[in-house]
């Protein structure tokens, strides 16, 4: 990609954002329009705590900020993590953090629901949020985003 293209990406964004698609409730920014991404990054978020979710969405913020559009981020949600993405939660999330992923979301960072979670706590897709995408196995889906060339950051 040369320099123009990144330039007219950036611009389309910031034409997009400025019109108001920046509230949680938006679509994710669809690729086929900005192009292949030079970096790909999927995170594994398995626990429930409050500091480690926190510090997972930080680093995904901070990796969404440094690269902008030129980066895809994945955060796959296994375990006691799947809290994050309930629209019941059974284990305690800090709003703050829940906040921060919707956010996350409407610029475009995909969550993942493991699906075999959800099944051993006898919910379906309609019990996480809308943002959220269910996937069978989320070990599945880690190996193969990573087979498709994403970095996988374990915390």
């Amino acid at each position: 990609m040369n320099a123009l293209d990144s330039r007219a990406r950036r611009w389309f964004l910031a034409a997009l954002f400025a019109l108001g698609c920046t509230t949680a409730t938006a679509e994710p920014i669809d690729r086929k329009l900005l192009g292949e991404p030079a970096h790909k990054v999927v995170y594994q978020l398995n626990k429930a705590d409050a500091d480690y979710i926190n510090g997972i969405l930080f680093s995904a913020g901070e990796m969404l900020r440094r690269y902008g559009d030129d980066i895809q981020i994945v955060i796959t949600v296994i375990g006691p993590g799947i809290h994050l993405l309930a629209k019941q939660p059974q284990r305690p999330i800090p709003a703050e953090a829940r906040a921060r992923a919707a956010s996350l979301a409407a610029y475009g960072v995909e969550f993942h629901a493991c699906g075999n979670t959800l099944k051993s706590l006898h919910w379906s897709a309609t019990d996480v949020l809308d943002y959220a995408t269910v996937v069978d196995v989320g070990a599945d889906d880690l190996m193969r985003l990573q087979e498709q060339g994403y970095a996988y950051i374990s915390w």
